[in-house]
């Protein structure tokens, strides 16, 4: 009987040299994608008038060609997270984003910020929504980025009365799966304070009586600020990010402990420009209707008769005005579609106060 052949494997230090000439290759290949990147950049700021891009819808449009031809091993994240990096270092060589967000650093707004824009941004933490809003309103950032809803709390309130405040446009989304992690430096038994943002503490609620009970719950101005007061008192625990832990010191003592497994936070980058028309695009709008019988019913019935169709609506009361409501609407579309704009010369016929909110590419949710 013949002896079975031996698999010849290659040598640990044959395999090194493959992999340095690969990263070599590697290396090369990103340099030159770069400097196209920076071409085309140029030539989009040469026909913009000087004006730099601040959407670039067409990464978006790559990087999902390249998810969907991703043959493994490495994970659809890995990929994401490779070229986001690559983006945004190729476009910070014509000139480094400015973006303000809610803060301090490792909330959930600056993963989101991350996530869109990458690490070669220059990504500016403020103290509340507001001044995200006033940090782009004064061009002291090129965008801006704020949580606008969650599926588990609805609405972000001071978002909405800030588009009602400040001349903003919508001009891209960030959906982030948002996974609670419980952090400290105890054992879950010795924990009588639980610190967090009063959105993420509501959307652990169930988790948290079934497991610490008899602990306080305390709520601060954001995640990050729990997990630094986490860090610093005994006893002690924050419900924030896996990255705040490793920024702050902190043990994971529970993940993933939000109540609803499919918890999303649905963040807006604000500018002063819509983004451009990609054929799968949103646009979001502001109204006021009469305060009558119907009114709002005859204003929807504009969607219905234009054939678009409606992915959002939210009502806001107005300040001083009682019973006026702000009414928000999100649609499939771009404000220079056809449709869109037969709507919107309706709509300003029978609305009190419309106001196009923007126009953004759609995206998908990431973790």
């Amino acid at each position: 009987m013949a002896k079975a052949r031996k698999i010849q494997r290659s040598s640990p230090k044959q395999l090194r040299r493959q992999i340095e000439k690969l990263g070599r290759e590697l290396l090369k290949l990103f340099n030159q994608r770069a400097k196209l990147v920076r071409e085309l950049d140029q030539v989009e700021l040469e026909k913009q008038q000087g004006v730099v891009a601040t959407t670039h819808p067409d990464d978006e449009a790559e990087l999902l060609q390249l998810l969907q031809a991703n043959k493994g091993p490495l994970p659809e994240a890995a990929v994401r997270s490779l070229f986001r990096e690559l983006n945004s270092a190729a476009h910070a060589l014509t000139r480094r984003l400015r973006v303000a967000y809610l803060g301090p650093e490792y909330t959930y707004s600056h993963l989101a910020a991350l996530e869109r824009f990458g690490s070669s941004a220059e990504l500016v933490p403020v103290g509340g929504i507001a001044a995200v809003f006033e940090e782009v309103r004064r061009g002291q950032s090129d965008l801006g980025i704020v949580p606008l809803e969650n599926s588990t709390d609805g609405r972000v309130a001071d978002t909405l009365e800030m588009f009602a405040r400040v001349p903003v446009k919508i001009c891209g989304e960030v959906q982030l799966h948002i996974h609670h992690c419980l952090l400290a430096n105890c054992p879950r038994h010795e924990i009588a304070e639980v610190y967090s943002k009063p959105q993420a503490l509501s959307q652990c609620r169930n988790w948290l009586s079934r497991h610490l009970s008899a602990a306080r719950l305390i709520e601060v101005t954001s995640t990050a600020a729990a997990a630094q007061l986490a860090a610093q008192k005994p006893g002690a625990a924050a419900i924030a990010s896996r990255r705040a832990a490793v920024e702050h010191g902190l043990q994971v003592v529970a993940e993933n402990i939000e109540d609803n497994p499919n918890n999303i936070t649905r963040f807006a980058v604000i500018g002063h420009e819509s983004a451009p028309r990609t054929g799968k695009d949103k646009v979001a709008l502001m109204l006021q209707i009469d305060h009558r019988v119907g009114a709002l019913a005859d204003t929807l019935a504009v969607f219905k008769r234009n054939r678009l169709n409606m992915t959002w609506i939210e009502s806001f009361p107005i300040p001083d005005e009682p019973g006026a409501y702000l009414f928000f609407v999100e649609l499939e579309g771009h404000e220079n579609d056809l449709r869109v704009r037969r709507a919107l010369g309706t709509l300003e016929k029978k609305t009190l106060r419309l106001e196009v909110l923007g126009s953004y590419q759609q995206t998908e949710p990431v973790a």
